[in-house]
């Protein structure tokens, strides 16, 4: 199956399922067949990559990291199963729609494309000799090593910019660059994401109070109109509600769907105070 987060070099190996609980085509196999013991070395071979893995982070780029963490999730899970996530959730949909696009992929045709991978970014890889045990690792990722798209693919220092060192959280330099006006607190990213908005979505609640006291735009919208407001409602920042409302943020403010703040959270204390701002507003 062609990707095109398949790296020049990776092969797509065959569409054989044996692994898979749900794909078994009820044949018995003898314990000790050639088949069995071809599955039981690839699954081997596989979890080997996946832990391989912690050492290639900063040469994967992040479709190749798109790519490793969807066939990851096809072995261990099987066929997407969960529902697309919000739109707010940015890195959630393409890890999503990256493991939604191998549709009934078996186990076995995943294991040999992650593994082709593994070898493309480090030709000089031996599985046979064990790795080196590291700091303790979160299953999920690509692997049992990398634990989500949240880890932003590295960035050399020099090709940052504004909104890399606002996903970074780093208050000092996003401080200074306003401050020293190289930049407007109010620019935004090509899906019209002011540097609040970045600071909602992730939880960052002292930058937002920072970005605030440097007159940021409290009900600034994005391209779908979203606020600030609904981005930390969305991902269910309490705190970062509360500060927003005490500011002056407007919960009356729709997005181009038509949804109010409160009505794109899950989360029961965001809806009830977000609601009461709303009748205060009324």
């Amino acid at each position: 199956m062609a990707s095109p987060f398949l790296p020049a070099g990776a092969t797509t190996g065959d569409s054989g399922g044996e692994l898979s609980s749900g794909d078994d085509s009820g044949d018995l196999e003898s314990p000790h067949s050639p088949e069995t013991e071809e599955s039981r070395s690839l699954a081997e071979l596989f979890e080997k990559a996946a832990s391989h893995l912690q050492g290639l982070i900063q040469v994967a780029s992040r479709e190749q990291l798109l790519y490793l963490y969807a066939r990851y999730k096809q072995v261990k899970v099987g066929n997407c199963n969960t529902p697309k996530p919000s739109f707010f959730d940015f890195e959630g949909k393409q890890k999503w729609e990256a493991w939604k696009a191998l549709g009934d992929a078996s186990p076995r045709q995943a294991m040999q494309e992650y593994i082709a991978v593994i070898k493309n970014l480090d030709p000089g890889w031996n599985p046979q000799i064990s790795e080196k045990k590291g700091k303790e690792t979160n299953p999920g990722f690509g692997g049992p090593v990398v634990s989500s798209l949240y880890h932003e693919e590295t960035i050399r220092e020099e090709d940052k910019n504004i909104f890399d060192y606002c996903r970074e959280n780093n208050i000092d330099h996003i401080t200074k660059a306003i401050k020293s006006k190289s930049v407007d607190v109010n620019m935004k990213d090509e899906e019209g994401r002011a540097l609040l908005h970045w600071a909602c979505d992730r939880g960052h609640k002292e930058l937002v109070t920072v970005l605030l006291q440097c007159r940021a735009d409290i009900n600034c919208q994005d391209n779908e109109g979203q606020t600030a407001l609904h981005y930390a409602a969305a991902c269910e920042f309490l705190d970062i509600v509360e500060l927003l409302l005490q500011s002056g943020a407007d919960p009356t403010l729709r997005d181009q769907d038509g949804c109010l703040p409160e009505e794109v959270t899950g989360c029961k204390a965001v809806t009830l105070v977000l609601q009461r701002h709303t009748a205060g507003k009324a």
